[in-house]
């Protein structure tokens, strides 16, 4: 009797031991499996939207995306908050110095090149703007320019131009901001003679009920002091980078080991990744390859 007991306790023992084992297993982040967050500069949701669909699809693997203004999401990637971040510019000395504290090497993958778009509603008759009358309205001058409208006081595009015009702070005056692309893009819809700042993805790929506000929008040619004439952010004119707002996108991994941020990068830069960013509309890192099948005969169906 004592010996079945023992027995019994013994397989019973073993039993919780493989369940344990197997479930850590299941929750065990590697670079193709687990689950992991990425912090993403709010501006450029929605492409990566698409390429954590795809991934997931593919692999065992959880992503979950944390959406904030780029100010607000490096400060959550220096606390902890997640590993991974998407962000429209490289880490800087400060930002990267308290990894290297960490004995961590940040890990930047450049994977596509999108643009800062601008905007105005379809009633206005002008569809162009120099640069320089947005460098100088942001400085306090009198321009063409009747009103500025961001998405948030802490977006990348916020920081971008006051690094173009050299200010420290975008002035108060007929400058308005909200707090997403969405609402710049349904504002500028509804009101004409406001130029609105977005990225340029939020047009390419708009929610259902946003479509007919991106349909009352007209998206500007820009012109600044190194061209001719006035670009439009065109596939092909992000890609070569003649448009003036064009930008560099980042996955920055700072993780400190091979886990699923690691996985990920790879993916986003790897030849998927870079066939739904072409789909995208903005431009690749590096043009995907193409199978070309050559058939002898034609055939009919």
């Amino acid at each position: 009797m004592k010996i079945r007991f023992t027995v019994l306790v013994a397989a019973t023992a073993i039993f919780f031991l493989i369940l344990y084992a197997c479930n850590g297993n299941k929750n065990k982040e590697t670079i193709l499996t687990g689950t992991t967050s990425v912090l993403i500069d709010e501006t450029l949701l929605p492409i990566i939207e698409d390429q954590v669909a795809v991934f997931e699809n593919q692999y065992a693997a959880k992503i979950k995306l944390i959406p904030q203004s780029e100010k607000e999401a490096v400060v959550s990637l220096t606390k902890n908050t997640s590993g991974v971040i998407v962000l429209s510019r490289k880490l800087n000395k400060e930002e990267t110095a308290i990894f290297k504290k960490k004995k961590i090497v940040p890990r930047e993958t450049p994977f596509a090149i999108d643009a800062i778009a601008l905007i105005k509603n379809k009633k206005s008759k002008d569809s162009l703007v120099d640069l320089s009358d947005i460098v100088n309205f942001l400085k306090g001058n009198r321009t063409k320019i009747k009103g500025l409208v961001f998405d948030n006081p802490n977006s990348s595009t916020v920081r971008y131009f006051s690094e173009v015009a050299g200010i420290q702070s975008i002035p108060e005056k007929d400058v308005f901001s909200f707090k997403t692309n969405d609402e710049v893009i349904k504002y500028v819809a509804e009101n004409d003679g406001m130029i609105g700042v977005v990225g340029l993805n939020w047009l390419f790929q708009p929610k259902k009920e946003m479509r007919q506000y991106v349909d009352n929008i007209s998206v500007l040619s820009v012109k600044d002091a190194h061209s001719k004439e006035y670009i439009y952010p065109s596939q092909e004119n992000i890609g070569t980078r003649t448009y003036p707002l064009a930008r560099v996108l980042y996955i920055i991994n700072c993780q400190g080991y091979d886990g699923l941020g690691m996985g990920f990068s790879s993916f986003v830069a790897g030849e998927i990744g870079q066939r739904i960013i072409l789909k995208s509309g903005i431009a690749p890192m590096r043009e995907p390859s193409r199978n070309i099948r050559i058939r002898k005969k034609i055939e009919n169906n």
